[in-house]
């Protein structure tokens, strides 16, 4: 655990998958992820790595039956993790934005640690729909299920690309340092809650 005390840990244990998730928003990147999906593994690799969150994923899932639930209740207890992390929100900066190009593809990333689950999703509509066991289409699902259980509003746009895996991989990129940004420490705002309301 950092001095600020910024760590979330949760479990998540239903008859179709077994997750463990801890985040470290105040880490280095170091990254410890094994979900039995190679090409998700990869993806929660670049959001550790690129928004310098320690990050430890342990997840068994159904997987004889497809990869669904598996990535599904890893994203919710991502997200979980997220929001216990966060605390209280005070002195951070909330918001957040990146965009990242890989290669022919490009993402751009905003998000608002808000309290309130809101999601705007769009990436180009023809390409591969698998990466190895990945389904293409659960992109999506993965950031429906992290904002709902964040708390945040995320609006994620790829207005073009290629190659799926790329596609696919700028736009965790983008998240991981969108949400880095938002999640910091502003150091003109110490105790302070970024809100005119007074809650997040």
């Amino acid at each position: 655990m950092t001095r600020d005390g910024r760590v979330g840990r949760v479990e998540r244990v239903t008859k179709e998958t077994s997750v463990l998730v801890e985040i470290d928003l105040d880490g280095s990147g170091k990254v410890d992820v094994s979900t039995g999906v190679g090409f998700y593994d990869h993806m929660l690799d670049q959001l550790g790595r690129h928004g310098l969150f320690d990050l430890t994923v342990k997840t068994e899932g159904d997987l004889h039956i497809d990869s669904h639930h598996t990535i599904e209740d890893t994203a919710l207890a991502l997200g979980a993790a997220f929001k216990q992390a966060l605390g209280d929100k005070v002195g951070i900066y909330r918001f957040g934005n990146c965009t990242v190009p890989l290669d022919e593809s490009l993402a751009q990333v905003t998000v608002d640690l808000s309290g309130r689950p809101y999601l705007v999703h769009t990436e180009p509509e023809k390409m591969a729909p698998m990466i190895g066991e990945y389904d293409t289409t659960m992109t999506r699902h993965i950031l429906e299920s992290f904002v709902a259980q964040a708390q945040i509003a995320l609006h994620v746009h790829v207005p073009y690309g290629r190659n799926a895996h790329h596609i696919v991989e700028c736009q965790f990129k983008a998240l991981a340092r969108a949400l880095r940004y938002a999640s910091e420490r502003d150091p003109r705002a110490a105790g302070i809650l970024p809100s005119t309301k007074g809650a997040l």
